[in-house]
């Protein structure tokens, strides 16, 4: 009797468990070639894995495509640009076609690399390179940060990349300042990305430190056609800083990962 019951006991617990691990085993090979988050398949793997999961993987998995860790990026303002450009791509402000998204980090001294511009559809690092701030926003460091016109200093936050021209500086863009009390007044005060002598390594070699803008984020000469060129045209530009004092309307994360789950990104593979 005793025998009967410890088998009829054993029966049970296996053919309960034959469903969870017919369907652990399914969302495996599942995930081995699913594509994109708007397939069927991510609302079957949503009883795992949150949507804030599934993008948080995808920052992962670009950062680490795109090597951004080699190149000094901190991944947390990665993920704040990204949060950023997802709450925007669903307006017509930025171009549907043309994923390229630039990273400005004034947290990083002037003497640093501190311009990334990576190309999301390929995951790739466009461009790592040096960038001025504003005279008064801080010496070898951006300490401070305004709005107003004549401050000469440099503004946080998300910009949309707009007309080219040729200036003072030669050729130049304009930008939109999208963070109202952060950076709207950028077009009044001529805050545009330009090209700059004193932005180059023999400037940082003589004084220690870049030369600085009258808050523009001005760009070693050599570079600055190819980068204008690059990200022309409606792209995005964050630009970090230390300041606790700044908030905007695009880091909702909720938008952000609607927006991505929406969008027709791939989600690694390797989740």
């Amino acid at each position: 009797m005793r025998k009967h019951t410890i088998w009829a006991i054993g029966s049970l617990l296996l053919i309960s468990t034959l469903p969870t691990i017919s369907w652990v085993s399914a969302k495996k090979s599942q995930l081995q070639f699913f594509d994109s988050p708007t397939e069927p398949v991510l609302e079957e793997i949503a009883y795992s894995y949150s949507n804030t999961q599934l993008f948080d993987q995808y920052v992962d998995s670009t950062f680490e495509k795109a090597e951004l860790a080699a190149s000094g990026l901190d991944v947390a303002v990665f993920r704040k640009a990204l949060v950023g450009y997802y709450n925007l791509k669903k307006t017509n402000l930025v171009s549907p076609e043309r994923q390229i998204l630039t990273i400005i980090d004034f947290n990083r001294k002037s003497s640093q690399k501190r311009l990334w511009i990576v190309d999301l559809a390929s995951n790739k690092l466009l461009f790592n390179t040096l960038v001025a701030h504003g005279q008064g926003s801080g010496g070898d460091m951006a300490t401070n940060f305004s709005n107003t016109e004549n401050s000469h200093q440099s503004s946080l936050g998300f910009y949309i990349t707009s007309e080219t021209y040729f200036g003072k500086h030669g050729f130049s863009m304009k930008l939109e300042g999208m963070d109202k009390g952060f950076n709207t007044n950028a077009r009044d005060r001529a805050v545009v990305v330009h090209g700059a002598e004193y932005v180059s390594q023999s400037f940082i070699d003589r004084t220690g430190r870049l030369g600085r803008s009258h808050g523009c984020p001005a760009l070693p000469v050599e570079l600055t056609n190819k980068i204008i060129n690059t990200i022309k045209g409606q792209t995005l530009l964050f630009i970090d800083g230390p300041a606790t004092n700044y908030t905007s309307n695009y880091l909702d994360q909720e938008i952000a990962v609607s927006n991505f789950l929406t969008s027709g990104n791939t989600v690694p593979a390797s989740i």
